[in-house]
């Protein structure tokens, strides 16, 4: 027989330190970001993560405990203002019993993806392909991040990209690719697919882990969340650096994927963001083991 989780019990002193600390470790990313937006500037790995992912500074800044932590003291009321928390006999804790049956569905497909990812292979050597893919045939005009300039000239991309196999495993990069370049992918990966392709040494699907676990809040401990965010910025930064477009004005020194030692430093990075990613990864999984029952 499994015995029930643990319960913590804190106090108001105690969550309160957490949320602030929380807060104070997001606001390095959620401040900058938000101070270029009033001035109108986009700074393409910075700002990347709250554009593409569509989850606001605000909400990444919300803190919330987790599972199993029950809030003591008179400010814990706030959190009754969300339909996932109750008020118990201790204090104020999340109802995993809330979790509408429709969540519960999605809560089953991440699961699932996240396992089939932690226990796939892992596969290297793509060297960041994917953002020259997006710009593979493109006049300058068309280009994605057009107000920074490209390293090299169109005709150059294209035989950079045609002079090597594209594999691209990742669906949500894959439907960027411009229509001449998604023929030369060896795979043809779909919003259907994705769990047969998915694999931790894709660049994006561990980024993917930030997205899983805001789409698991209120349920998501923030400092897990918060750790996720971290992983997806550094990269990030690889993912541009390793991209055709020339970002020294922002201090990113390219990743030359073009020359054999640079394809090689991009692989000892993969290799490194595999391994940090497989931790956040099983933690995300426990909570979704936590909130199926």
């Amino acid at each position: 027989m499994v015995a029930p989780p643990a319960v913590t019990v804190l106090a108001e002193p105690e969550w309160q330190t957490r949320r602030r600390a929380h807060e104070q470790r997001v606001s390095a990313w959620t401040t900058p970001h938000q101070q270029r937006a009033a001035r109108g500037e986009k700074n393409p790995v910075e700002d990347f993560l709250f554009g593409y992912y569509r989850h606001r500074p605000s909400w990444l800044r919300r803190w919330h405990p987790g599972p199993e932590v029950v809030l003591q003291g008179e400010a814990a009321k706030e959190f009754l203002r969300r339909p996932e928390y109750h008020e118990t006999a201790g204090g104020v804790a999340l109802n995993l019993a809330a979790l509408a049956p429709k969540r519960r569905e999605a809560v089953a497909w991440i699961h699932n993806l996240l396992q089939l990812t932690r226990d796939r292979a892992p596969v290297f050597g793509c060297f960041g392909l994917h953002e020259w893919a997006m710009v593979y045939r493109q006049t300058p005009e068309q280009v994605r991040h057009a107000q920074w300039p490209l390293r090299f000239a169109p005709e150059e991309i294209a035989r950079i990209v045609e002079a090597q196999p594209v594999r691209c495993s990742h669906f949500d990069a894959f439907r960027f690719f411009t229509p001449p370049a998604a023929p030369l992918n060896r795979l043809q990966p779909t919003r259907a697919t994705v769990p047969e392709h998915e694999q931790r040494g894709c660049l994006h699907a561990n980024m993917d882990l930030y997205k899983w676990a805001f789409k698991l809040a209120p349920f998501t401990p923030s400092e897990l969340t918060a750790d996720c965010f971290a992983l997806a910025r550094d990269i990030r930064e690889v993912d541009m650096r390793a991209s055709p477009y020339d970002l020294a004005g922002l201090g990113c020194a390219p990743i030359k994927i073009e020359a054999p030692e640079g394809r090689a430093d991009y692989e000892r990075h993969q290799r490194d963001f595999a391994e940090r990613s497989q931790p956040l990864r099983a933690r995300l999984l426990a909570l979704c083991g936590r909130l199926l029952g």
